[in-house]
């Protein structure tokens, strides 16, 4: 190992250099994808590691899908049946195998310099259909096996030279062949400028500096991430909640149980506690997603751009600090061969759980209670010529307050970080058709000094017959208010058809295979966020600019606010004094 060090502005100049790079791969993915989950939502994630599979950067994109990919490498390197060579791609998604789900196909190249492997440049995508039982997403199926192609270190070029056999076999197993082998070129497009300007890197300031570099880089992100740690006292910090339930047992709720302990510089995430794993898809991979989940909680809370002012690299020494554990066979730590495609509701809740643990001890630093949830769901059919037609459409939350500001509105929260489907594109490749989206306007979000975030609401129809599974949660326990805010408004999902607007059908949050009418309609009303802080703090003159705004009512203004409007929504300033002080007791 090199003893150089590396002077500042060089180091610099290293790590700008390394996170370009990330930032041209998951342009460059994005901008040629042919599936509108990665050429319009962005989830995708990509970056450049070293040869023990450490991060040394990553694009800007989404938490879940970078921050596994160490995972995905050392899996392949686990099942890789041929040795490594110049000018292979390897493609890999096995949830048992490191893999954040099985939709999330990884595709590799190995960067060689010298004759040496030195690294690799890799990157994640979501998939829009695998061939599983049901279009898209599944929630309802036995085991593994069912979530459609299993890749486990396989080469889809092998010295340069393509395994069509592969590409055939692909294009022969899944709904939508244009649309996934279109992605899988976009990311082998991806890899290839991350190798090559990799060893342009190299070439220019020489190995030694190169990875001396990188690893001061690592250390420099680590120790930046323990000093924030050992700020927070030692102790044990514990939250839980639940899941609505599995997808096909309605009724039965699933703990989730957070123990957050905090020695020293370093912290442990416990899940003990929480629901063992379930017989549907709706389990965990531990390597892939549950540990990805607790890196990013503390990334998050601790190295936020917006709070600090020094710029932390995201690399693997953000991960170093963090231990996380989860019993085998638990949700989180499923045991083979169970199903663990529909994942992400839970780790959204672990992230939501870790913040609520540490919200008494750090509460600058967080949010009340967010949608912490993800509500995805792929819609699909049949065309009249006999193929297939899928989309994936990942929709909007909403943050809890937060320390100095309301909750953002109609947003990707937490792990997400995709952004929406254009309803223009969507009308151009699909009979699918937007009735209604726009920010909610039957409930209030939570009360507080700063509101929650106001969730949104989405009405799609089919314009044919059509199938639709989606995977959601939290319609059951709402998001929770913080220092004496109120708590947030849980989420629904509504069917109806065009013809008959008033016979509403409310949904499970978990729909598998459901088949619709055309001019079903199906509507999402996603969860508002919580309150932070005691709604009495909240200025009259804010209040009353929410219900002009229509983001609270004159009748939530006044019983949970404490500000009376006369009939030309002008404060009143007795009645409110003298409601506030009722309030107040």
């Amino acid at each position: 190992m090199s003893k150089i060090e590396v002077d500042p502005i060089t180091l610099q100049v290293i790590g700008g250099a390394l996170h370009t790079i990330a930032k041209e791969m998951g342009h460059v993915l994005y901008r040629m994808s042919y599936s509108s989950i990665i050429r319009e939502s962005e989830d995708l994630g990509a970056g450049l590691f070293d040869a023990d599979c450490n991060t040394l950067c990553e694009s800007d994109s989404t938490p879940m899908h970078i921050g596994s990919i160490p995972a995905y490498l050392r899996g392949i390197n686990e099942t890789l049946h041929d040795p490594w060579q110049p000018g292979d791609v390897v493609i890999h998604n096995h949830p048992y195998y490191g893999s954040s789900h099985s939709p999330g196909i990884a595709a590799v190249a190995p960067v060689y310099y010298e004759g040496e492997l030195v690294g690799f440049s890799a990157n994640t995508a979501h998939h829009v259909d695998i061939g599983a039982a049901t279009p898209g997403l599944i929630i309802d199926v036995p085991d593994v096996f069912a979530e459609g192609m299993l890749f486990k270190g396989v080469k889809l070029y092998e010295g340069g030279v393509r395994n069509r056999a592969l590409w055939h076999f692909i294009a022969t197993n899944t709904r939508v062949p244009d649309q996934v082998l279109g992605a899988i070129e976009a990311q082998v497009a991806s890899v290839e400028p991350g190798v090559k300007r990799f060893v342009e890197l190299l070439d220019m300031y020489g190995k030694d500096t190169v990875f001396a570099a990188t690893r001061q880089l690592m250390d420099y992100s680590e120790a930046m991430l323990r000093k924030r740690i050992a700020a927070i006292p030692d102790g044990e910090y514990r939250a839980e909640g639940f899941l609505d339930d599995d997808g096909r047992n309605r009724g039965k709720t699933l703990p989730v149980k957070v123990c957050v302990r905090i020695e020293g510089d370093s912290a442990e995430v416990d899940l003990s506690g929480s629901s063992p794993q379930v017989p549907t898809a709706f389990n965990v991979p531990f390597e892939g997603s549950t540990k990805v989940a607790c890196y990013f909680a503390f990334r998050a809370m601790l190295l936020d751009s917006a709070t600090i002012s020094e710029h932390v690299p995201q690399n693997e020494g953000s991960f170093r600090p963090i231990k996380v554990t989860a019993p085998k066979g638990s949700i989180f730590n499923p045991e083979y061969p169970a199903a663990a495609e529909a994942r992400f509701n839970q780790i959204q809740r672990v992230v939501d759980c870790i913040i609520k643990a540490l919200a008494p001890v750090i509460p600058e630093k967080v949010t009340a209670g967010c949608s912490a949830d993800v509500s995805a769901i792929a819609y699909s059919g049949v065309r009249p010529e006999g193929n297939y037609w899928v989309f994936i459409e990942v929709n909007e939350g909403a943050y809890g307050g937060r320390p100095e500001s309301d909750g953002p509105d109609g947003i990707e929260e937490l792990m997400r970080n995709t952004r929406n489907n254009p309803i223009e594109d969507l009308g151009m490749h699909l009979p699918l058709i937007c009735d209604r989206y726009e920010l909610r306007d039957d409930v209030m979000p939570g009360a507080g000094e700063y509101r929650g975030g106001i969730g949104m609401v989405k009405v799609q129809r089919y314009l044919t017959d059509g199938y639709l599974t989606h995977e959601s949660d939290r319609h059951e326990d709402p998001p929770w208010g913080f220092l004496g805010g109120g708590d947030g408004v849980a989420a629904q999902v509504q069917k109806f058809n065009i013809a008959a607007p008033d016979q509403v059908e409310e949904l499970p949050a978990k729909v598998h295979g459901l088949r619709n009418k055309k001019g079903d309609c199906i509507g999402v009303l996603s969860a508002c966020g919580g309150g932070y802080g005691d709604p009495l703090a909240r200025t009259p003159e804010q209040v009353r600019e929410d219900v002009l705004d229509d983001f609270c009512s004159v009748e939530h203004a006044r019983e949970a606010y404490g500000v009376v409007l006369n009939s030309e929504l002008e404060i009143d300033g007795a009645a409110t004094a003298a409601r506030r002080d009722e309030m107040r007791g």
